[in-house]
């Protein structure tokens, strides 16, 4: 069993290398049509988008994992398949479980490999890649950091400080804002539990200002509701938030803890820490659609219908993850069922597929 598990890994590591460079490639190429303008109205060096495009290949390999290994499978077991090495296999006492077993395991390596590589490299290039659109073609400035799991930001004489700032709404929770004299010393506060952006002003919410007079006594002013007026809007902050797809899993995993401990909303970050989990484990999930499809696929089509079948398969789960995923960021579905309904789904209708086949 040894010559043709090393067989079959073989021929599938040569298929699976293919086709990931070839996704990888036809990824940049889009990108880069659809940027050239862009870069090119901002005056962009030849280094700076090679520098963007080189940057942006850790992210597409994590995208393109999944689908490359499901392409593998089926064209590597169609082919097998097709020369009649499975019906040898199985004519010689091998179950089509154990012919599956060298692909199951290069899937669980790659799940394995997939958490890291997301945890370790893509959000750094993510990160990268925002920077040099951003700051280096774009020339917007950052007058910002993110740190310690909140907002810095820094505006002619005033510091401001956010929590965490929901782009999607436009909402900073959890905003101070101090306005200091010539001379470092505080001249103003402002506490406010939230800050909204509302027909081009900032409304803050349950604020306390708190101004210092001659005599640095503190003189303090609560409202409900009141229109702070601020220069900076909401692309401002966007160029410093830090969003879950720039963290890794357990970075994430502490700024959910912190802002949740604070009494903020986490429920849109919870769903994307779950799917920090439950998308590299649709590798193997995949692997076993995919060894089904092959087989069947060589009876009716051949390797183009598994190509055909593989797209499929791939856009249909992609579409089934995004929308579940987008129905528990909005409150819908619990954070776990919808980071792994998409996976409990295709494990299903794998599971189905195998009891079916002929083993």
């Amino acid at each position: 069993m040894k010559i043709i598990d090393r067989y079959i890994i073989r021929e599938f590591t040569k298929l699976f290398t293919i086709i990931c460079i070839a996704f990888i490639a036809l990824y940049l190429i889009v990108d880069f049509f659809e940027k050239i303008r862009m870069f090119l109205s901002n005056h962009a060096s030849i280094a700076q988008m090679a520098s963007y495009f080189i940057c942006s290949i850790p992210m597409i390999i994590s995208l393109v994992l999944p689908s490359a290994v499901l392409l593998a499978t089926l064209m590597a077991y169609g082919s097998f398949s097709k020369h009649n090495e499975i019906t040898a296999m199985k004519a010689n006492g091998i179950s089509l479980y154990r012919i599956s077993l060298p692909a199951l395991i290069f899937a669980a390596v790659l799940a394995v490999f997939l958490f890291y590589f997301s945890e370790l490299i893509t959000p750094a290039s993510i990160q990268k890649t925002e920077n040099i659109i951003k700051i280096e073609v774009q020339k917007q400035q950052a007058l910002g950091f993110f740190k310690q799991n909140e907002i810095w930001y820094r505006s002619g004489n005033a510091i401001y400080n956010f929590k965490m700032f929901d782009v999607n709404k436009d909402t900073l929770r959890g905003v101070t804002i101090n306005y200091l004299n010539p001379d470092f010393t505080l001249n103003m506060r402002i506490d406010a539990k939230s800050a909204e952006w509302n027909d081009d002003h900032w409304i803050f919410h349950n604020l306390l200002i708190t101004t210092f007079n001659s005599n640095n006594i503190p003189v303090l002013e609560r409202s409900e509701e009141k229109i702070i007026n601020i220069t900076e809007k909401p692309n401002n902050f966007k160029i410093i938030q830090k969003d879950a797809e720039k963290m890794g899993y357990f970075e994430l995993r502490k700024y959910v803890k912190k802002i949740q401990d604070e009494g903020y909303d986490v429920t849109r970050y919870l769903v994307d820490l779950q799917g920090k989990i439950a998308f590299p484990l649709v590798t193997i999930i995949l692997v076993f659609i995919g060894v089904f499809f092959s087989l069947r696929s060589e009876r009716s089509g051949g390797v183009m219908q598994s190509v055909g079948i593989g797209i499929f398969i791939g856009f249909s789960y992609w579409i089934v993850h995004a929308f579940s995923m987008s129905l528990g960021r909005s409150g819908t579905l619990s954070p776990f069922i919808a980071a792994w309904l998409a996976n409990i789904l295709f494990t299903s209708a794998a599971l189905v597929l195998f009891h079916k086949a002929r083993t």
